[in-house]
Order: C-alpha cells, then structure tokens, then sequence
C-alpha cells in the first residue's frame, strides 16, 4: 500500500517509464470543508487504474475522466467543485466545501 505522497508520485513516474499514458491530479485550492489538503495527488493511467487521493471518495471519478481526458489529448486543465456547483450535487461533493484540482499529463 502506498502510503506518501512521494510514494504517489514516484508510482507514477514508474508507470510513465514503463510506457503508460499518465496524468497527476493535485489539489491547488480549498475553502470550507475540503475532504483533502491543498497538495494531495491523484495520479491516473490511460486505463483508468489509479492511486491517491484528491477528494476523499467525493470527486475522484470525475477527476479520473478528466485525467484520462489529459492523456489522451496531450492538455492540462484546472476543474472546480463546490457546494453551490450542479456539479458539486452530481458528483458528491455536498461537505460544504470547494476544491480546484490540477490535472496534467505526465510527458
């Protein structure tokens, strides 16, 4: 089990080495009642095998398609959640708070 965000991180550079398309989600901001700090990872392969977390449960699906959605057209991009968000309710973020996630592909 991987326990460190170091442990994350180098998962995903063994993953990118061995030629899996890779994307890292990290969190960049929170207000309120965030299940997880500013600086937690997620990191995602082509095939939707992942590791880490960015939401605690609440979000990671989404963040998920979002990566894979970076890896397979090369961009990186910033997605929201919040409690005022339709998106928010969708996906389970209903704790009160926001997060912003950054997603990129690992090159």
């Amino acid at each position: 089990m991987l326990s460190t965000e170091t442990d994350i991180l180098s998962a995903a550079e063994a993953w990118r080495r061995a030629g899996r398309g890779v994307a890292v989600a990290t969190v960049i901001e929170t207000w309120g009642s965030a299940p997880r700090p500013v600086g937690s990872h997620l990191v995602v392969d082509a095939d939707g095998n992942f590791l880490g977390s960015v939401s605690g449960g609440c979000v990671e699906g989404a963040v998920i398609t979002e990566a894979m959605d970076a890896i397979a057209d090369g961009r990186p991009r910033v997605i929201a959640f919040g409690v005022a968000d339709e998106t928010a309710w969708r996906v389970g973020l209903s704790c009160g708070g926001r997060i912003r996630v950054y997603v990129e592909p690992v090159t």
